[in-house]
């Protein structure tokens, strides 16, 4: 063949060249390998590549790696749903505390008011601070409900149904946008508010006044209840529409969501932000289901045979949410390296929130931890509730009103019920992460002139756990008290390098990455507790 005849010739060249001693070292080697090679054919070459063989013991590693990955994908939806499953239970404890024990709490801080006279002024105090909070809350949520009697659904309904699919599916996607910015500023509202009705008078006053700051928190959780009504009475349209395009659309509107986060880098802070955000947008899905069924029902006279019309719908809306989820979440696991237990640490870590706000020296409720943690602020969606239960249910007669003291005793049973079960599972979650001790154990006090998380950075816990060297630390969910300071949730957990420096440091990442190669920082889970899901800064 031709190209066996230019191999020889070429071998004889090549011994005519070392024959003169003018061969440079390059091509000696191209020599030595040309007259090792053996006589190919296309036959040869055809036989190599049939039984040709490879050993992937040789890169255990790697395929151990990849066969992980894949377990960690069949494990997520088991660890996402249980981490969902218990936050929305978290949810549900701070919503139906607005409904049952808040309306007994203010009843109990009244009468402390009214018969204050009766055993005089010994305490400097007329209320004390959770009483006050409690009568802020009672009032507000009395007064956006008459508020809301303006606001006429009927015709917001017939107004949002004459518009075209494609306006109405923009619309939705802004309402979702909108309630995540107003629910950023709405907690902080509340809190300033709070604060400043409890503040000790003695200190230099620094605020515009309780009266501006009630006004502000009352037109909030008014024009929040309006955005949640919008967006409920547009889910209702899609309901009723004939060919369910926009239904559809809406659904498939959250499969978007995942191109949207999936492909992006993630830490193990940041995807516990999004595993708080998915538990409050599953949870206040329910509610608006809830919502437009009972509209539905009351227009065709609580007929039960509409109720399995909607039903195939509710669970397209609610099997799209959780389909979505599980992609997203597995994905993210996969494409950033997670583990699937990184979910029992965010379900320890919301078990420790609710076991810190039952103790004695607890200084938050828990329904404002909720908030704070997951951007759920439970009195917008009550209001809208409320309104949409009393304009569809008429209590007429003395049965109809004894069935509404049976149903609230229903509701007080659940509360408690669910309080006392999420309070066990909770220390059980506690102690089985092993963080019993932070719940006495109190943190360093912050030196004056620099910043507590600071001062944490250099803090080692005896159970070898370390904190970053770039001075970002956890800060706990909750705001610090001058005297007993709650110690913040510390776990273990093998997450990288933030993408950020913290507030007041800059840093470049480029010079710490040779540091990093040479050790593996473990960050504490809670470091994104400096700020909420929506972007509060609660510290």
């Amino acid at each position: 063949m031709a190209w066996e005849n230019s191999l020889f010739v070429g071998r004889q060249q090549g011994n005519e060249w070392e024959s003169t001693g003018l061969v440079s070292p390059s091509m000696q080697s191209y020599l030595t390998i040309s007259r090792n090679l053996p006589d190919l054919s296309l036959l040869r070459f055809i036989s190599a590549e049939l039984t040709r063989g490879y050993f992937l013991e040789h890169n255990e590693a790697k395929y151990t790696e990849r066969r992980e990955r894949v377990y960690t994908c069949m494990r997520i939806p088991k660890e996402l749903e249980k981490l969902m499953f218990f936050g929305i239970f978290l949810c549900l404890d701070a919503f139906l505390y607005v409904f049952t024990l808040l309306p007994l709490r203010v009843f109990l801080a009244m009468f402390r008011f009214i018969t204050l006279p009766c055993y005089g002024l010994r305490d400097r105090r007329l209320l004390q601070p959770a009483q006050v909070c409690d009568m802020l809350k009672g009032v507000i949520l009395v007064i956006c409900y008459f508020m809301m009697h303006y606001v006429d659904y009927s015709m917001m309904y017939h107004l949002i149904r004459g518009q075209s699919v494609i306006k109405l599916y923009i619309i939705y996607n802004m309402l979702e946008v909108a309630d995540r910015l107003i629910s950023s500023f709405g907690q902080d509202i509340l809190d300033a508010l709070y604060w400043t009705a409890t503040e000790p008078k003695e200190r230099k006053r620094a605020h515009i006044g309780v009266i501006p700051h009630f006004i502000m928190a009352v037109l909030y959780v008014f024009l929040h209840a309006i955005l949640i009504m919008v967006q409920a009475t547009t889910l209702n349209v899609a309901f009723n529409s004939h060919n369910k395009s926009l239904l559809t659309i809406m659904m498939s509107n959250n499969f978007v969501e995942i191109k949207g986060s999936v492909f992006k880098k993630f830490e193990k802070n940041n995807l516990f932000q999004m595993s708080n955000s998915d538990i409050k947008e599953r949870f206040t899905n329910y509610v608006l289901l809830l919502i437009v069924c009972l509209r539905n029902m009351e227009q065709f006279s609580w007929n039960p045979d509409h109720f399995w019309v909607l039903f195939p719908d509710v669970c397209m809306v609610v099997a799209s949410e959780i389909a979505v989820d599980i992609v997203k979440h597995a994905f993210i696991t996969k494409f950033n390296d997670i583990t699937a237990d990184v979910y029992s640490e965010y379900r320890a870590s919301l078990a420790f929130d609710l076991v810190s706000s039952r103790q004695k020296n607890a200084y938050t409720d828990y329904s404002d931890s909720v908030s704070r943690r997951m951007g759920f602020i439970p009195l917008p969606l009550a209001v809208l509730l409320i309104r949409v239960v009393t304009s569809s249910i008429k209590v007429q007669g003395v049965l109809a009103y004894v069935c509404v003291v049976l149903f609230y005793c229903g509701l007080i049973s659940l509360k408690v019920l669910n309080s006392i079960v999420l309070l066990g599972k909770s220390c059980q979650y506690v102690k089985e992460a092993k963080m019993e001790e932070k719940l006495f154990n109190p943190v360093p006090t912050a030196t004056p002139g620099k910043p507590a998380g600071k001062q944490q950075g250099t803090f080692k816990s005896t159970q070898g756990i370390s904190t970053d060297e770039n001075g970002s630390t956890s800060v706990t969910n909750q705001p610090v008290h001058q005297k007993e300071n709650m110690p913040s949730l510390l776990i273990t957990s093998n997450s990288d390098q933030f993408l950020t420096t913290p507030d007041g440091e800059e840093k470049d990442i480029s010079q710490d990455s040779s540091e990093l190669k040479h050790r593996s920082a473990k960050k504490d889970l809670l470091e994104i507790d400096r700020f909420t899901i929506c972007g509060n800064r609660i510290d």
